[in-house]
């Protein structure tokens, strides 16, 4: 095996230290002044659109069995280990990637990390666990069938990436997770979650060279670090993937029509995400918007309005979601599309751009006081970006955005052909 290799410090961030074990595992930490806390979290790179059709599910499927036990420890034993120190412990998938993650005291952090290592590397996927979590399982995605949000949601991504696995939803199906055999679980687990995969990012009063000492005995499980590789690059792609255009409705007897109206965006790693972030405060990310005064505020056409964008490795979306009383729809969609267009063509007022820049400053700011959101950001930064940027570096670059940035992103994404997911009684 190799030894450990230590990024060069003048390439990272003011406190960001970054490791690679043997086996390719990353560890990533940053040392913030002043907490008492610790935040973990375990980033696999596999996510919903890695999987093959018949296995729509299987990554979340999976994530829910590694909570089941290991040769050491029973799934009690996981439940306790935190809840008798108050920490915090969860996870979660989506389409690029599954993060185990957990804040806790830092005096506790050497627990939290050998319980990650080895739920990640030695858990049982035991036929009795696959078949009760199946019935979990089936009840979680009953329960998004049941919120029109999600429902027009996962509609949209069916519509605009048909064809591919981005379209799948990612819990699976009902069919599909019925469908799935315990071995085919397990050879999903051992396929995919491996050392050049995994990232493991910590942030909080901690000391990178203990945390990359305890690392490699925790994840020492199952031969984890025992083939030489090097990490696995970050998912980056230099356009997106091609964005289908049309109009679906599904009929559910909820008391509101939603609606998610939507173009094609960008990917992930597009220089032009900041300027996105602004463009989409001032239209529709506060309570000062256009969509949010226009539809809710002048017309009392529904209750929530928002714009948005979502960024893969290579694929991208911005749109606008809301609902209203059936009776209202239409109107709503009306000046929905009536306000976009005028973005299209004028874009933002100065004001509106100064407003949408503070409103991304403050928000990157204030949500880095929180040690659970900077390992977020440590451990996605790995998985998709060349190099992580300072906050400082990303401030300036806000700062830099001009009301003519702006109206140019403007004219070009609200001028591409939209689709329209549609929610509702019949």
């Amino acid at each position: 095996m190799t030894n450990p290799a230590a990024t060069p410090a003048g390439s990272l961030p003011a406190g960001v230290r970054r490791t690679v074990v043997p086996g390719g595992l990353r560890v990533v930490t940053e040392h913030v002044p002043g907490v008492r806390s610790a935040a973990v979290g375990v980033f696999v790179q596999v996510g919903s659109r890695d999987e093959a059709a018949e296995l729509n599910g299987a990554s979340h499927f999976l994530e829910h069995l590694l909570f089941k036990g290991t040769p050491t420890r029973s799934a009690m034993d996981i439940s306790t280990a935190f809840d008798e120190v108050g920490g915090e412990f969860n996870a979660y998938t989506a389409r690029e990637y599954t993060c185990y993650h957990a804040r806790v005291l830092d005096e506790d952090l050497p627990m939290a990390l050998d319980v990650l290592g080895d739920m990640l590397t030695s858990s049982h996927v035991a036929g009795e666990d696959v078949e009760a979590e199946r019935e979990v399982i089936l009840d979680e995605i009953a329960m998004h069938d049941d919120d029109p949000d999600d429902v027009v949601h996962n509609l949209f991504a069916e519509t605009a990436w048909a064809g591919t696995p981005l379209a799948l939803p990612i819990a699976g199906t009902a069919e599909s997770i019925r469908a799935l055999t315990r071995d085919q679980v397990e050879g999903y687990y051992r396929t995919h979650y491996v050392a050049a995969s995994t990232v493991v990012a910590v942030a909080g009063n901690v000391d990178h060279d203990d945390v990359v000492r305890r690392v490699t005995a925790a994840f020492a499980g199952r031969g984890f670090l025992g083939t030489d590789a090097s990490p696995r690059g970050p998912r980056i792609a230099e356009a997106p993937r091609d964005f289908r255009v049309g109009e679906v409705f599904a009929t559910r007897p909820f008391e509101q029509v939603n609606l998610v109206l939507g173009v094609q965006g960008m990917t992930r790693s597009d220089p032009r995400r900041l300027t996105l972030n602004v463009l989409n405060a001032g239209l529709g990310g506060g309570s000062s918007s256009r969509l949010f005064q226009e539809v809710r505020e002048k017309r009392g056409l529904a209750y929530s309005v928002y714009s948005f964008g979502l960024g893969y490795s290579d694929a991208g979306m911005v749109g606008v979601a809301a609902g209203s009383l059936p009776g209202k729809a239409d109107e709503l969609l009306r000046v929905v599309r009536e306000q976009v267009a005028l973005v299209a063509r004028h874009g933002l007022d100065d004001d509106e751009v100064e407003r949408g820049k503070g409103q991304a400053r403050g928000g990157l700011v204030l949500s880095l006081e929180d040690t659970g959101s900077r390992m977020t950001r440590l451990g996605e930064a790995e998985l998709f970006q060349r190099r992580l940027r300072s906050v400082d570096e990303v401030l300036t670059r806000i700062e830099a955005i001009t009301p003519t940035d702006v109206r140019t992103l403007a004219a070009e994404v609200f001028s591409r052909p939209q689709t329209l997911a549609t929610v509702g009684p019949a």
